[in-house]
């Protein structure tokens, strides 16, 4: 539904953090965090939500606390300028 794509350069190969809305069968909207090497395989986090607005909430927390620890938007092909 709703994805923020964040980048941070390692020594060798490029972190990635990623933040998804998406609703379920529910009918909940659910966060999902996944964060990892690029290319390998990813840390995955899920968390229900009652309705769009709090999970919503959550996944700006997500989002910013990435932004603190040093993740940048991708610009131009993907990699962080």
């Amino acid at each position: 539904m709703v994805e923020a794509l964040l980048y941070r350069p390692g020594r060798t190969r490029l972190w990635f953090y990623r933040v998804e809305i998406a609703m379920n069968l529910f009918a909940e909207a659910s966060v999902i965090v996944e964060w990892g090497l690029s290319g390998g395989q990813p840390n995955r986090r899920v968390s229900c939500h009652g309705d769009l607005r709090a999970a919503s909430h959550a996944a700006d927390r997500y989002r910013k606390r990435a932004l603190r620890r040093g993740y940048a938007r991708a610009r131009g092909h993907g990699i962080p300028d």
